[in-house]
């Protein structure tokens, strides 16, 4: 898998995930659990993570949506 978007925004990070859930795209979020080690103060980012032959889809879905600026380059 390759990330996608790395933030600690957690409203982003939902409307991504419903983004890709609505495309039918699968992706995984991890460091998701890392709050427990954070306190729940949201300081660590989560990843967003797509697989590779999705990659280019996720990213012109998010460029849609008019948050392209929040994609990993690299």
């Amino acid at each position: 898998m390759i990330e996608l978007v790395r933030t600690n925004d957690l409203v982003l990070i939902s409307f991504i995930e419903a983004l890709l859930r609505d495309a039918g795209i699968g992706f995984f979020v991890a460091d998701q659990n890392m709050s427990i080690v954070e306190g729940s103060i949201g300081v660590l980012q989560r990843r967003i993570m797509v697989d590779s032959d999705d990659l280019d889809e996720a990213r012109a879905l998010l460029a849609d949506a008019g948050i392209a600026d929040e994609i990993r380059n690299g």
